[in-house]
């Protein structure tokens, strides 16, 4: 093994496929987070109102595959993760969707090709151990995943939502290509400090990753008897520099995964505040209220708690009611 070999082609565009395909697991994540929703009736000592309370209180359905079926049946109610979702599984769903079947071919053949491709020169690497026929087989493998990563970026460009902006299609934007989101939010200024963290990140974790693989081989030649190895580094040496390595790698990871993560949500976030209507008036209002007799939550004169008696209440009461406007 050569030091040559730890940063050859082959493995860089393996890390870059292992990062794609993380990108759509969290496509299948972003479906699931359900949607509090906060009812005036919560607050009015209003419950169990009849049959339709069950539904008008639970939150939002789960993504199915009926309600995919559905959408792509009735072109209606379509949800930009939910319809990537899908077609992450039941390829090219969101241009049926669109109504650009004709891209299906397309995306078919380029899909079908590379992979077939792939696998072929794959076998002839295992046949004749040619190192070239492994990097291209690499190559054609990634262009299957640059052809899938496309169909999901141009299903989520060309889907038009039935409002003017859509936080399904901000978090899907943000998951396919980071900073995305945050430029269909109109936060721009954002997008040079994620990209720059996940920049940092992805610089260090190639250094630390070099540097550990480094001292991870001297290593190992030093601790073979056989190996020859002759050089300046001891073993003990490199033994402390790849575990010190291996841990700033581990770093650069987290780093990485985080500042992507965070660049999800804020797009997801701030894709809600867009509808916010926020004025520059803001107004407290303080006015006298009559509280109305027989409050369930005042206290009552009972036979059981003696202790309790004269804090209770027949009559209305008076107090005071705030009201913030902004």
């Amino acid at each position: 093994m050569s030091l040559s070999h730890i940063s050859s082609p082959s493995n860089i565009l393996r890390h870059a496929g292992r990062i794609l395909l993380l990108a759509v697991a969290l496509l299948a994540l972003g479906t699931l987070p359900s949607r509090a929703q906060f009812k005036e009736e919560a607050f009015s000592q209003q419950y169990d109102n009849g049959a339709d309370s069950l539904g008008r209180d639970t939150t939002d359905k789960i993504f199915s595959v009926k309600q995919y079926m559905r959408m792509l049946k009735t072109k209606k109610d379509g949800d930009a993760m939910k319809l990537a979702m899908g077609s992450a599984v039941m390829l090219g769903g969101q241009q049926i969707y669109n109504d650009q079947k004709w891209k299906l071919p397309i995306i078919y053949g380029g899909l079908a090709a590379s992979a077939g491709a792939g696998i072929y020169f794959n076998q002839k690497f295992k046949s004749t151990e040619e190192e070239r026929f492994k990097d291209i087989s690499t190559w054609c493998f990634v262009g299957t995943g640059l052809v899938y990563w496309g169909m999901l970026l141009d299903g989520t460009v060309n889907f038009t939502p039935d409002k003017p902006h859509d936080a399904g299609k901000a978090t899907t934007y943000a998951i396919l290509l980071p900073g995305l989101g945050q430029a269909y939010n109109g936060e721009y200024w954002k997008i040079p400090i994620y990209l720059g963290a996940m920049a940092a990140s992805t610089h260090f974790l190639v250094l630390n990753n070099k540097n550990y693989q480094r001292y991870k081989w001297i290593h190992n030649q030093a601790t073979t008897p056989d190996s020859g190895y002759d050089g300046p580094v001891s073993a003990e040496t490199a033994l402390y520099y790849r575990d010190i390595f291996r841990r700033y790698r581990d770093y650069s990871i987290v780093a990485l995964a985080a500042s992507y993560l965070l660049q999800i949500i804020d797009a997801n976030v701030f894709s809600y505040m867009q509808d916010f209507d926020l004025d520059d008036d803001i107004t407290l209002k303080v006015s006298p209220q009559i509280l109305p007799p027989d409050n369930v939550y005042a206290w009552r004169d009972t036979p059981s708690s003696p202790s309790l008696r004269g804090l209770g209440t027949t009559g209305p009461g008076l107090g005071l009611s705030l009201s913030l406007s902004f």
